[in-house]
C-alpha cells in the first residue's frame, strides 16, 4: 500500500515552518512497541548491564547498524513515507531498510568532546583515501546536500533536558547554505563550532540511556536548484530562499 492511500503526515503549516526553521517534529512517527523491541535487540550488544546504572562505565558506545525487524518497520511507517513524499517530493527519495548506526549516551561525568554544534556531512571528497572514507568527520557536504534528501533523527528512548538531548540552531541552514554556495559541487569538510555557533551542550547527566539514530534519507535524483517546471521540493524551497537572504 502506497503512503498516498494516506493522508498527509504534515499540514502546510508545518511544512512553512520547515522551510522557515530547517526541521519539522513529528511525533508518533513509529509505536512506542517499536522502539521497546528495538531497544531490547541493542541493549544485547550494549557491554553493560540494562538494571545496574553501577556498570554503564562510559559516555557514549557505538553500535554497528541495525536493520530489518523493528528497525526497518520504523522507519518505513505510512506516516514517515507521506512526510518524505511531502519534504523531498514523491518518487524522489530512496526507501530504507533500516537505521545504521546507533550512539547510545549514557548518563556520565566525562566529555568525549564530541557533542559540539557541527553539521552532519553527507559524501566523502573525490580524492579520499580508504582512512578518511571511514572517517565521517572528514567527509563534505554541498549546498544540494549531496547524497542526502533529509537528515532524520529517530529517537528511541524518553528523553528529557538532562538527557542528552540533540538540540539543533533553529534556522541555521540558512546561514550555511550560504557559506556552501561558493564552495560549489564539491562542497566543505569538517564543519563545526566555528562555523555555526558558540555554544556547547551539556553533557548527559539525567538517569536513562538515549538511544537515538541518525540516518539520512537518500534522494532517487539529485535535489535541483534551478527546475523549468517549477516543482520544488520543500527542501529545495528553503535552500532556494536562504540564498536570496529569506
Amino acid at each position: 500500500m502506497t503512503s498516498d492511500v494516506y493522508p498527509p503526515a504534515l499540514s502546510a503549516a508545518q511544512i512553512e515552518r520547515f522551510i522557515e526553521d530547517g526541521f519539522v517534529r513529528i511525533d508518533d512517527a513509529f509505536s512506542r512497541a517499536l522502539a521497546k523491541e528495538a531497544r531490547g535487540i541493542m541493549w544485547r550488544d550494549i557491554p553493560f548491564d540494562a538494571d545496574d546504572p553501577r556498570t554503564w562505565t562510559q559516555p557514549v558506545v557505538r553500535l554497528a547498524g541495525y536493520g530489518g525487524g523493528p528497525f526497518e518497520k520504523a522507519v518505513n511507517t505510512p506516516v514517515l513515507h507521506s512526510a518524505f513524499d511531502q519534504l523531498v517530493g514523491k518518487g524522489r527519495w530512496e526507501p530504507r531498510s533500516g537505521l545504521g548506526s546507533f550512539p547510545v549516551r549514557f548518563p556520565h561525568p566525562d566529555d568525549l568532546g564530541d557533542a559540539g554544534w557541527h553539521v552532519d556531512l553527507s559524501f566523502p571528497g573525490e580524492d579520499s583515501n580508504p582512512d578518511e572514507q571511514r572517517d565521517f568527520s572528514a567527509w563534505r557536504v554541498n549546498i544540494t546536500s549531496r547524497g542526502r534528501a533529509l537528515l532524520m533523527l529517530f529517537l528511541f528512548s524518553d528523553v528529557g533536558q538532562e538527557d542528552a538531548p540533540t538540540r539543533i540552531r533553529v534556522g541555521s541552514h540558512k546561514d550555511i547554505a550560504r557559506l556552501l554556495e561558493p564552495a560549489g559541487e564539491g562542497g566543505m569538510a569538517r564543519l563545526w563550532l566555528e562555523h555555526v555557533g558558540e555554544e556547547r551542550p551539556l553533557m548527559h547527566r539525567g538517569k536513562e540511556p538515549r538511544f537515538m539514530a541518525q540516518p539520512g534519507l537518500a534522494p532517487s535524483e539529485p535535489l535541483r536548484l534551478e527546475r523549468e517546471d517549477g516543482a520544488y521540493s520543500p527542501v529545495e524551497i528553503a535552500i532556494r530562499l536562504a540564498l536570496q537572504g529569506s
